[in-house]
């Protein structure tokens, strides 16, 4: 039997919660305190307030969300929230909401405003504004607007068209703004929520990434017992994170399984066999599967298809690995860890209010049947969060800086029939976009660039002085910082001319290499 597990770290009373209305910057708020190194955690509008506050949080911040707080059917809050002598942040609708609750106006004035607008501060030394300008750019998103602060608020700032923007009660810590404080084009927006966190809550900032391995360590220990895991280990960050911190928290109790479905980038098996076991002294179990994910893959066109055939085969290998495991060593392999992470959940429609924009094969794409219970200690964190709880694990820069790479790797980068010919090309051209990136020193300028093979298109082109009809490439270099939002990278055009030149001269069959230059939004990183 393992020893037993050290009491959870004592966050309950450090916790901010984030009050989510179906905002799509719920998430990122919650970031955006953790980055104040205040611990924060989202719950669900629809959770009751005597239930938020039986979790003895120092703050409550209410998200924005897509409602009219007079829509019929839109989300409120108990008054009760703001009479509990908690301090609480108003973000746009979570800002109207709190105002229409204790008697301020809100109403339909056609003051809309979408995008960058420029806040007028009336009074600079206030809680929130303290040492930011009087004039300073926000991000709006709203139709409705408030008119009227109520009873006993400080009206703050405003805009040309609104003009309660932001209001504030010291008294009983009730703050809230128009905009939204948490993303990068309102300029002092971490500034002002900062202030929230430290001047109108009084909160220490003391939580760090250690906290989280403390934290997730105790959870692991507590919820796996004396039973078996088995990791799902890709190469990428996120799984080999989420191995390290799960292998520290019950060793020989784990063992790592590599699924070689045939569907990985150049070189990548070899890479996983020697720099993961080497830096964590982990068992790893290699399972060759590439016949059996081609030939379920045979045919099939439909990315969601294709995404929930890799999730479901990746589970039957996980439990005939199980039963060789339970053979070879025992007891029961109950558990299966997993390097989920939030934007999987939120793209997947596992966030609160949000839509389905595709399954990834590690949330959506999981079969009903499934048998194990699943670990996933990265669930609720960004990539940059991880490759901080990576290097608090003490995980080689070769690991932790990795470029993302999605699980179910190059199947959902061929656009068309997933066939062997298809992925060994394929793996020539990323393999070159890679060289030549490194080469250029241009690995930490952009988060990712995904390789797509358009292989049910064709163009002519010319190669010695002949025709030639072949498929195109499209490089999708990015630059984002948590993959919720993200913008194509201004690679020098010396670096694309290089990698063009390569693959069109090296990858047979391909003719024509084209760039993406998409953000996201409207497109995702990748393109199925």
């Amino acid at each position: 039997m393992p020893a037993a597990p050290p009491a959870a770290p004592d966050t309950a009373t450090d916790v901010v919660l984030v009050v989510d209305f179906g905002a799509q910057y719920a998430q990122l708020i919650a970031r955006r305190v953790r980055e104040a190194r205040v611990y924060s955690e989202i719950v669900p509008s629809t959770m009751p307030v005597a239930e938020m506050l039986a979790r003895n949080p120092r703050a409550i911040i209410l998200s924005g969300g897509p409602s009219s707080v007079y829509a019929e059917g839109a989300p409120s809050i108990d008054r009760a929230l703001f009479e509990a002598g908690v301090p609480v942040f108003g973000m746009c609708y979570g800002f109207q909401l709190m105002a229409t609750t204790l008697g301020g106006t809100v109403d339909d004035n056609g003051a809309r405003e979408y995008g960058r607008t420029s806040l007028a501060v009336s009074k600079a030394g206030s809680t929130l504004f303290e040492g930011t300008p009087t004039e300073q750019p926000v991000w709006m998103s709203h139709g409705d607007a408030c008119s009227a602060a109520p009873e006993g608020f400080t009206v703050t700032a405003s805009t040309d068209v609104v003009p309660v923007a932001a209001f504030e009660n010291d008294e009983k810590k009730l703050y809230g703004v128009q905009y939204h404080p948490e993303v990068m084009h309102s300029t002092f927006g971490q500034q002002v929520l900062e202030h929230f966190l430290y001047r109108g809550a009084g909160i220490e900032p003391t939580w760090t990434t250690t906290n989280v391995v403390e934290e997730q360590i105790a959870l692991i220990r507590e919820q796996v017992g004396d039973k078996r895991a088995i990791c799902g280990l890709s190469g990428g960050v996120d799984s080999a994170v989420a191995a390290a911190l799960v292998q520290k928290a019950i060793g020989s109790q784990l063992t790592c399984v590599y699924v070689d479905h045939g569907l990985m980038r150049k070189g990548e098996t070899e890479q996983v066999e020697k720099d993961f076991v080497a830096a964590t002294g982990a068992k790893l179990k290699v399972v060759d599967a590439e016949k059996r994910f081609l030939d379920a893959l045979a045919g099939v066109s439909d990315p969601e298809q294709k995404r929930k055939i890799i999730g479901r085969e990746f589970i039957r290998v996980f439990e005939q690995a199980q039963l060789e495991i339970l053979q070879e060593e025992g007891p029961e392999v109950a558990f299966l860890v997993q390097g989920t992470l939030y934007p999987d959940v939120v793209e997947s429609g596992g966030g609160t209010g949000t839509a389905n924009i595709k399954s990834h094969h590690n949330v959506g794409g999981l079969p009903d049947d499934i048998e194990f219970q699943l670990v996933e200690p990265l669930r609720q964190l960004f990539k940059d969060e991880v490759r901080m709880v990576g290097q608090e694990l003490g995980l080689p820069e070769e690991i932790v800086q990795r470029q993302p790479f999605p699980g179910p790797g190059l199947g959902i980068r061929i656009v068309g029939d997933v066939t062997k010919e298809r992925l060994d090309l394929l793996r020539e051209a990323d393999a070159i976009a890679r060289e030549e990136l490194t080469a250029a020193g241009l690995d930490r300028d952009i988060w990712q660039c995904p390789v797509v093979l358009l292989a049910d298109v064709r163009s002519v082109g010319v190669q010695g002085d002949g025709r030639t009809y072949g498929h195109p490439i499209v490089l999708r270099p990015v630059s984002s910082e948590d993959a919720m939002t993200a913008d194509w990278s201004r690679l020098p055009y010396e670096t694309l001319a290089k990698i063009s030149t390569r693959i069109t001269n090296e990858v047979a069959e391909v003719n024509r290499v084209v760039l993406d230059v998409t953000s996201k939004p409207p497109g995702t990183i990748e393109w199925e």
